[in-house]
């Protein structure tokens, strides 16, 4: 590998800001280039009071297979396997630089596809992983009733959730609770942690502790995994309307995988100072 000096550009390296539902992200556009994002680059950048703050980094590489490729960072310098909210917010920007309204993505998930609804974008996150033989979990334990407290469920969506129900979301001490349960040794990759008030059969309200975030606004991949977790339980549709901190998602569990419908939002471009990178 070559050292990191010579993979910074000499002029910084370029950026962009996008959110969807509040779930915020920095974008890397490293098509044309080797990837460029280390450890240090994703802590750094995603320290919202020396860096520029995010709750995953996503960055785009040319692909052989899709339309791009697709790798995420948490904010801890931590790899995740996916991330919807993201996902989403680059297909808006791909499919409105290249004028296409559906595109192929590639990332460790799998190939996914994306396509604009109205006025938002939507995202198939592919069939959810409910078998123990398909998650990270300690061998003998059932994922449909996790031996924790409050009986959660464990489903995978690429990543691992454990999603909880409860009857009221607003009163859940998610920063007191969620880490626990992040690092619970039943989890030997950590976990994402979901808070799910079903309201109706196609209303949840759902908060979550994201694994190497924290508390984030929104959360695609647990947004999925509540929605499947809840229809599993027979206490909902196969489709719902989901409000998370951030604002409003759309689930549909069909046949061919978990499709998630939301709104994106482009904030700024910005570059980062090759002195500020160096100092990484």
């Amino acid at each position: 590998m070559r050292p990191m000096s010579e993979m910074r550009p000499e002029n910084g390296l370029a950026f962009m800001k996008w959110h969807g539902a509040g779930n915020d992200f920095v974008i890397i556009d490293s098509r044309g280039r080797d990837a460029i994002v280390t450890e240090a680059i994703a802590r750094g950048m995603g320290d919202r009071h020396r860096g520029v703050g995010f709750d995953q980094l996503a960055e785009i590489r040319s692909s052989a297979e899709a339309d791009i490729e697709l790798d995420f960072w948490n904010s801890d310098g931590s790899r995740a396997e996916a991330c919807g909210n993201a996902t989403r917010c680059v297909a808006r920007y791909i499919m409105e630089q290249t004028r296409k309204s559906a595109i192929s993505i590639r990332t460790v998930r799998g190939t996914l596809e994306a396509r604009m609804v109205g006025g938002e974008v939507s995202v198939n996150m592919g069939h959810p992983q409910l078998a123990a033989g398909e998650l990270a979990l300690v061998p003998g334990i059932d994922p449909a009733h996790l031996p924790l407290e409050g009986d959660p469920m464990a489903v995978g969506m690429g990543n691992p959730h454990a999603v909880f129900f409860v009857s009221d979301a607003e009163a859940v001490d998610v920063a007191g609770i969620g880490p626990g349960i992040e690092h619970d040794p039943m989890f030997p990759n950590r976990t994402n942690v979901e808070f799910a008030e079903v309201r109706s059969r196609d209303e949840i309200r759902m908060r979550v502790w994201e694994r190497g975030a924290g508390i984030t606004l929104a959360c695609g991949s647990g947004a999925c995994a509540t929605a499947v977790a809840a229809a599993s339980r027979g206490l909902t549709e196969r489709r719902v309307r989901m409000e998370v901190d951030g604002g409003w998602l759309t689930l549909d569990w069909r046949d061919d995988g978990v499709w998630m419908t939301g709104p994106t939002a482009y904030v700024f471009s910005a570059r980062l100072s090759r002195p500020y990178l160096d100092a990484l």
